[in-house]
């Protein structure tokens, strides 16, 4: 395995010159057996992510709009000690649909580029950045929106151009 890369200054500068490369990748990705790429990514993240540590970025955290349902903001009120409305006021923007987000970037919860509700941490925040579930192909679109801010997204998308050996054109 090659060395990773982990600083964000230079993902984010080789994201910028590889936007025409990532485009052609994701057509190449299309072509491919969905079992088989789910297979090949799950592998990839299982050998990269132990090498990364998330805690020395927490760049997901200060960077990402975050998703919450019902039952995750009634768990992090009991355990904040709040009652619901006291969260929902503090913490909590809904939208007309019902949906409901954090309402800061960076996260209210990131110190120390460490997550201070970890164990009531929304899903959103669990899966992320999601290489180990299955349908890689149909999370295209998301896995490249972080390519450029996640070091476990940028290492697993380039061993896995190298692994199929995609050649951009």
């Amino acid at each position: 395995m090659r060395p990773i890369n982990t600083s964000l200054a230079e993902i984010a500068e080789i994201a910028m010159g590889r936007q025409g490369e990532n485009d052609q990748f994701r057509s190449f990705l299309e072509s491919h057996n969905e079992q088989e790429i789910d297979d090949l990514v799950a592998r990839l993240d299982g050998e990269i992510s132990p090498r990364i540590d998330c805690t020395s970025c927490g760049n997901c955290c200060k960077s990402l709009m975050v998703n919450i349902n019902e039952e995750e903001a009634d768990k992090l009120a009991q355990h904040l000690e709040m009652s619901r409305t006291a969260l929902d006021e503090k913490y909590i923007e809904k939208g007309s649909n019902g949906m409901m987000l954090l309402n800061a970037i960076p996260c209210h919860f990131l110190l120390d580029n460490k997550c201070s509700v970890y164990e009531y941490r929304f899903a959103g925040c669990r899966e992320f950045p999601a290489l180990h579930l299955p349908g890689f192909k149909k999370r295209l679109f998301t896995t490249f929106m972080h390519y450029d801010r996640c070091p476990i997204i940028f290492n697993v998308v380039e061993q896995l151009k190298r692994e199929l050996d995609f050649h951009n054109n």
